[in-house]
């Protein structure tokens, strides 16, 4: 059972039927980081890359983003993000859009600049260094986006230069960062 922590869908409660290499930002991990995001969610286009449970992109919806991308590759998983949005938006107010697909193959499409991109992938799957790459050299980012990144506690993520590190912390076996995308300055 996963819980939002704040916005409009406060308290609001969904079940999530766990499934291998999917991991469920925990509820304190997702309150530090919005608290660490307070006044860049309003507004805001983000991108939910490895979905999984769905729990960053509700949270961030619920917290007045203007656009949530969902990608996910696990099928059964995605219809129960897209059945909480059918509860929880049945008017579809909210910008939302579900899309089965490896997260790697997602990125080589058309970009759609992002203002938040969150990457939670299996930590056995060494796909987070690949999605930040094609992320920032992709088109993927906004100028000054903001990315969070789960991996495992102690590791360190290997990032694109230009990626400042804003925040991190540590719950359990779970390592969190947030990331600032600098903006280029152009030599002329």
């Amino acid at each position: 059972m996963l819980r939002i922590i704040g916005g409009t869908w406060r308290g609001r409660r969904w079940r999530f039927t766990a499934s291998s290499g999917i991991r469920p930002t925990p509820d304190r991990v997702r309150e530090t980081l919005f608290n660490w995001l307070a006044t860049r969610v309003a507004g805001a286009r983000c991108l939910d890359l490895f979905a999984g449970s769905g729990a960053l992109g509700l949270e961030a919806l619920s917290r007045g983003a203007s656009h949530v991308t969902f990608v996910e590759r696990n099928g059964q998983a995605l219809r129960a993000v897209g059945e909480c949005l059918s509860r929880w938006d049945p008017a579809h107010h909210h910008d939302w859009r579900l899309i089965e697909a490896d997260a790697l193959t997602f990125l080589r499409g058309p970009p759609r600049p992002f203002d938040i991109a969150f990457l939670d992938p299996p930590f056995d799957s060494g796909l987070l260094a690949a999605a930040c790459g094609q992320l920032e050299h992709a088109g993927w980012l906004a100028e000054d986006a903001r990315v969070y990144l789960e991996c495992p506690a102690g590791a360190a993520p290997t990032v694109p230069p230009g990626w400042a590190g804003v925040k991190a912390g540590q719950a359990g076996e779970v390592g969190y960062h947030l990331y600032s995308r600098q903006k280029r300055i152009v030599a002329e």
